[in-house]
């Protein structure tokens, strides 16, 4: 059980990383989101989207995973970064 709990604890760890690695993602994706405005570029950009899809894919099986479920991901991460770049419609 103690082996079970280091392993849990690591995961933790990894959890955290990840999730600064994402957080740090998303203000990269806001800081792009203020230039795409600037230059009255679409929030949205399919064949950045279709490279980094490309690219993960190509790289999981490196990692051990399989790049389906890596893709599936990565929609979830493009889609919140996207967000991020939205403009947010404000209350009057």
């Amino acid at each position: 059980m103690q082996d079970i709990q280091k392993l849990r604890k690591r995961i933790d760890e990894l959890d955290e990383q990840i999730l600064r690695l994402l957080g740090e993602r998303a203000e990269i994706s806001r800081s792009i989101g203020l230039l795409k405005k600037e230059e009255g570029m679409p929030v949205t950009d399919t064949y950045r989207e279709t490279e980094v899809y490309s690219n993960i894919k190509k790289k999981a099986p490196d990692f051990g995973l399989d790049a389906d479920q890596v893709e599936a991901i990565y929609r979830q991460i493009i889609n919140m970064c996207i967000s991020v770049q939205e403009p947010k419609e404000t209350a009057e």
